[in-house]
């Protein structure tokens, strides 16, 4: 597994806890994971960028998923299939050095490891609608 996959599911796993959590605010939950997990700096890194950068946008991105979500309510949906979708809406249009195509490529991978077949075909309709629409 790739550096940035690896670092990309770790934040699932912080995503998923913050979601659980109800917390808003990711710096305590973030400190508490890196004590209790290893990793490499640059995974690390790219992890907390895209954690912090979900917190950050969530209002933003949380409408996003209401408004492509025919037929679905956020909190009716996963929780992983919601967070992958918050960390894939977020790299789509706020991530850095990363194509569109990779961006949903990745999300989609993560949705097959942990989630299910039928949600991994809803979170490749949904992000793919947000590239078509919100992506120059």
């Amino acid at each position: 597994m790739g550096r940035r996959r690896q670092a990309r599911e770790l934040a699932l796993q912080l995503l998923y806890e913050l979601d659980v959590r109800g917390e808003a605010e990711p710096g305590p939950v973030i400190d508490a994971f890196w004590q209790r997990q290893q990793a490499p700096d640059d995974v690390r890194s790219f992890a907390d960028t895209l954690v912090r950068g979900v917190a950050a946008q969530r209002p933003k991105i949380d409408e996003l998923i209401g408004r492509f979500a025919e037929h679905w309510e956020l909190d009716r949906m996963a929780v992983v299939d919601r967070n992958v979708l918050r960390a894939g809406i977020w790299e789509l249009l706020w991530g850095v050095d990363v194509p569109p195509i990779v961006a949903i490529n990745e999300a989609l991978e993560i949705a097959r490891r942990f989630s299910t077949e039928e949600s991994t075909r809803f979170i490749n309709g949904l992000l793919d609608r947000v590239r078509r629409e919100l992506c120059p």
